[in-house]
């Protein structure tokens, strides 16, 4: 049921109020003063306030500025009630943030067209907002596996790594990628290589904390950036997946398959890591390696294993991309 919030300090203009409404099938709340009614709207926001100008202790101007500058508050129209009908003060109510004004007294045949022209604009609204959050959730989000796309990770990554170079803290990443995949596809058909991706996607999610982000880089690859985590910490997180995804089946309509996973972890602070572009580098370098030798296992970007299995050159040019 709709709610009204009815903000007025004469009972017997509440009562009234009260009455029409609630006979148009609104349910009614009210408040006597505008701290009240502030209590009331951010102890559970109504659906339209009709807000009278002049009370004691917090007048409605007040109000309306304090609950239209509130950003955490949902859209609530708002409609100002007054015995003045002076220009001026209608202005004042409008360039506050009021949606409408009606004047005393009241012709309520006005009020209801009015309430219910705002709730139809508050319905508009709340459509568009929907729409929009399944649009920004789409352009975020993978369409295979739900978790975030290529370019929505890179742009958390600049975040996180501005927040860990201003507060140095560290801040590592995992790359990993599906060993043999494209045998998947090539014997068992793309439905599975889907089945699969999604499924090792819902293993990186599991195993990731809460405040861990998981994305799909391309491909079979993928990337998990680890806020506050140092390179043994990174290690540890993959060598869990790298577990899980080993143990497991991944089924598929048809049939089950088996795979394993690589996977490359970088971490900074790091001497050759100057930037975030520089950290993915670094994980994606350790990856090459683990694929290099021999799958399934997990590299250090940087450590004896790294170094001992990178050619001289592409070690040089590896800690050249980091700088």
């Amino acid at each position: 049921m709709t709610r009204i919030l009815v903000v007025d300090d004469h009972e017997d203009n509440v009562e009234l109020l009260r009455a029409r409404l609630a006979a148009r099938g609104y349910e009614i709340e009210t408040a006597r003063d505008g701290l009240e009614a502030l209590e009331r709207v951010h102890a559970r926001a109504p659906d339209l306030i009709l807000l009278d100008v002049m009370m004691p202790k917090l007048d409605g101007i007040e109000v309306v500025r304090r609950l239209k500058g509130n950003p955490e508050l949902p859209f609530i129209p708002i409609i100002m009630q007054t015995a003045l009908e002076t220009t001026e003060d209608k202005v004042e109510g409008l360039d506050a943030g009021a949606d409408d004004y009606i004047t005393k007294p009241i012709d309520f045949a006005e009020l209801e067209a009015r309430v219910k022209s705002l709730l139809r604009i508050k319905a508009l609204q709340e459509e568009l907002a929907t729409a929009n959050a399944a649009l920004r959730r789409m352009s975020q989000t993978d369409g295979l596996t739900g978790i975030d796309n290529r370019r929505h990770i890179e742009e958390r990554l600049t975040e996180m790594f501005e927040h860990s170079a201003r507060l140095n803290e560290p801040l590592a990443v995992v790359m990993c990628d599906v060993d043999h995949f494209k045998s998947v596809n090539d014997t068992l058909g793309h439905q599975a290589g889907d089945a699969v991706l999604r499924q090792v996607a819902d293993v990186l999610r599991h195993t990731a904390r809460e405040i861990d982000r998981v994305g799909r880089y391309g491909g079979e690859e993928f990337i998990v950036l680890l806020p506050g985590a140092n390179l043994d910490d990174a290690m540890a997180f993959a060598e869990r997946v790298r577990e899980r995804v080993a143990g497991r089946a991944f089924a598929y309509d048809g049939g089950e398959v088996r795979r394993t996973l690589s996977a490359g972890a970088a971490a900074w602070p790091h001497p050759e890591i100057r930037h975030q572009e520089a950290l993915v580098h670094a994980a994606d370098q350790a990856l090459y390696v683990a694929k290099e030798t021999g799958r399934n296992r997990v590299v250090a970007y940087d450590s004896p294993t790294f170094r001992a299995h990178v050619r001289p050159e592409a070690a040089d040019g590896a800690a050249a991309a980091a700088r």
